[in-house]
């Protein structure tokens, strides 16, 4: 190949490297883009990845667990009893909870001698980390049922019993598992705590199916 074929062939050869890079970026930026946008779908309609924040569930989950719950649970079926979920506070921009639901519609709830009875059969709690004390704080108040979720209080008496309330259509009873430190439907908190006596089910935002760190766990059961 004479000199002048030489040059000829590294001109065309130039163009054709360079098409060949840009082709190859283009197809990383879209592959990115396309997991980017699959990520935002899949995290903002399809599971809550979440970690934990506080103590309210241990014996369950504990302080900084991180938990994946499904957004589509309930797309056909309702919210079931023993159900772990996570809800959003009733007011804009609101916090995140994990509880478990203890009553839903049409259930009555009664809490006598620390104990929790769900249309008058004991419910027996083996996940429960510690039995109430006698003078929580956290339990000593219960919510008025003529003012369901506005933050109105009736004084337990001393021996923890409560007169029963109903739980509404479309709301659920709430409860933490570690029951002396757990703000949680025991309780119509006012707008600085985010929480009202009952959750609805707009403010569900899926069921709790395991805990992926630290470890595997299922908490289907």
């Amino acid at each position: 190949m004479d000199e002048n074929n030489l040059n000829e062939h590294k001109k065309t050869e130039v163009p054709n490297v360079k098409s060949e890079l840009w082709r190859e970026a283009l197809s990383w930026i879209k592959t990115i883009l396309f997991a980017l946008i699959f990520a935002w779908i899949f995290t903002n309609f399809v599971i809550v990845n979440a970690s934990v924040p506080t103590g309210s569930m241990e014996g369950t989950i504990r302080i900084n667990d991180r938990i994946v719950a499904f957004r589509l649970s309930y797309l056909f079926s309702d919210p079931q009893r023993n159900n772990i979920i996570v809800f959003r506070g009733p007011y804009e921009n609101a916090d995140l909870y994990v509880k478990r639901i203890i009553g839903v519609p049409g259930d009555t709830i009664t809490i006598s001698d620390w104990r929790v009875y769900v249309n008058g059969e004991l419910l027996e709690e083996e996940y429960v980390k510690s039995a109430f004390e006698p003078h929580s704080s956290s339990f000593r108040n219960f919510p008025d049922p003529e003012h369901p979720g506005r933050g109105d209080y009736i004084t337990v008496p001393e021996d923890g019993s409560a007169p029963f309330i109903t739980v509404p259509e479309g709301h659920f009873f709430v409860l933490g598992d570690n029951r002396d430190n757990s703000v949680d439907s025991r309780r119509g908190m006012g707008q600085n705590n985010n929480l009202h006596t009952f959750v609805s089910q707009d403010q569900i935002q899926g069921k709790v199916i395991f805990r992926y760190f630290p470890g595997f766990k299922n908490l289907t059961k």
